[in-house]
């Protein structure tokens, strides 16, 4: 859980930040999301449950991250952060193979960094400049509490949600490489 101290110091870090390179009008909401994320500390699971998810997904994403430990690592990390942010942890696994096919050092044509592919600006946003979105950790935090503001933001819609994410607002293609990779790989 975060403390006062936590809150008022992402308050105040907020307050001191400056924009450089990106978008002109960044949603406050959602920078305050991202800082009070990076800030918790705090997770909750129901432990049998997630083993189970782990044995089956583990499988499933064997020939992609074929070290074990590599891979148990992960999925541990993804489900963490999937249930922090209230999303099906096999919606962030399709998110993720569709940005950058589980390469956690992934650099988009735009800049966007890690397996959620995160674009840098938002480390300074909130006040968090040498975090790195190459760790695993930070990458699903930061990925997860975005597209869980999004999903909030377009009142469910996935669809939109997950073009808003994307960048892609209006466009179906982006959603339906996301659908397509739930509906063969992690929802079978």
């Amino acid at each position: 859980m975060i403390g006062l101290r936590g809150i008022g110091l992402s308050l105040l870090l907020l307050a001191a930040v400056t924009v450089h390179g990106a978008p002109q009008q960044l949603d406050q909401d959602l920078r305050l999301r991202l800082a009070l994320a990076m800030a918790d500390e705090g997770s909750a699971q129901d432990r049998f449950e997630a083993e189970v998810w782990l044995t089956d997904m583990s499988l499933r994403l064997s020939k992609r991250v074929p070290d074990q430990h590599e891979r148990l690592q992960l999925l541990r990390q993804v489900y963490l952060e999937a249930r922090r942010a209230d999303l099906p942890p096999e919606l962030v696994l399709a998110v993720i193979q569709v940005e950058s096919n589980f390469d956690r050092f992934a650099i988009s044509s735009a800049g966007a960094q890690g397996l959620m592919q995160i674009m840098p600006f938002w480390l300074d946003e909130i006040g968090r400049p040498d975090d790195n979105l190459f760790h695993v950790h930070t990458s699903l935090r930061m990925g997860c509490t975005i597209l869980r503001y999004y999903l909030d933001m377009e009142r469910g819609d996935l669809t939109r949600a997950l073009a808003r994410y994307n960048g892609s607002l209006g466009s179906a293609k982006y959603p339906q490489r996301i659908y397509t990779a739930l509906r063969t790989r992690w929802y079978k």
